[in-house]
């Protein structure tokens, strides 16, 4: 099947607004998802990136542009849960997704299933351009050999070897700029449009903004925590 990367084209130099809750917020419902979806594109996203097949479906349903779609999946054993196996990446890519991401750390992955293969199969059955998510420069570079279309500081800060790290990871990206050949996406941390402008400045080709812009749930905790309620 052949791969189709023009959805990836429509991102360069945008804002790609990640519509997410946690599973216990009245917003996590999936139509609330696809308002949020909705809105983010009426005032300027180029694309969003939504989690699970049921969100995804119900988003496909109101916008037209591209969807980065996940599943995330806590397997025991495993610390990868960003799509970690071909079954959750096809429940997405049949939910409406045009792009799939997954988690390329180096980290181990269910059935020993190589980073490789997944990508391979993805490409092949599904005709889905892969977004790999990673939280070092090694883990970016084995992502693009292993054929990811695009990569993601997404993981940074998130994984035992860059817990001690806090994202945004303006120094992974700066290393995946230099180094990839394929498209750099900045994801995780980015808190206020100066900080967005400051990654596309340091050769993003995207940005990825989530809780800042979507995350009520979160953000009222934060409040909450610094007035002391």
């Amino acid at each position: 099947m052949t791969v189709d990367r023009q959805k990836i084209t429509q991102l360069r130099h945008s804002l790609i607004v990640s519509c997410q809750a946690p599973a216990d917020s009245p917003l996590h419902d999936p139509l609330a998802i696809a308002a949020m979806a909705q809105a983010a594109v009426f005032r300027g996203a180029a694309a969003v990136r939504i989690d699970t097949p049921s969100h995804v479906s119900a988003v496909r349903q109101k916008v037209e542009v591209p969807i980065i779609g996940l599943w995330k999946q806590q397997i025991p054993g495993y610390d990868v849960y960003i799509t970690p196996g071909y079954e959750h990446a096809e429940a997405i890519a049949s939910a409406g997704a045009d792009i799939i991401a997954i988690d390329a750390t180096l980290r181990n992955r269910p059935g020993n299933e190589s980073l490789h293969t997944l990508i391979a199969r993805i490409h092949k059955e599904l005709g889905k351009p892969v977004m790999a998510d990673v939280d070092t420069i090694e883990a970016a570079i084995a992502a693009e050999n292993a054929g990811a279309d695009i990569v993601g500081t997404t993981l940074y800060g998130y994984t035992n070897n860059t817990k001690h790290l806090s994202p945004p990871g303006f120094e992974l990206l700066a290393q995946m700029v230099k180094q990839l050949n394929v498209p750099a996406i900045c994801e995780g941390g980015i808190s206020s449009p100066q900080m967005a402008q400051q990654a596309l400045q340091l050769g993003a080709y995207a940005v990825v903004v989530g809780t800042d812009i979507t995350g009520i749930d979160y953000k009222v905790q934060a409040y909450r925590a610094v007035l002391g309620l």
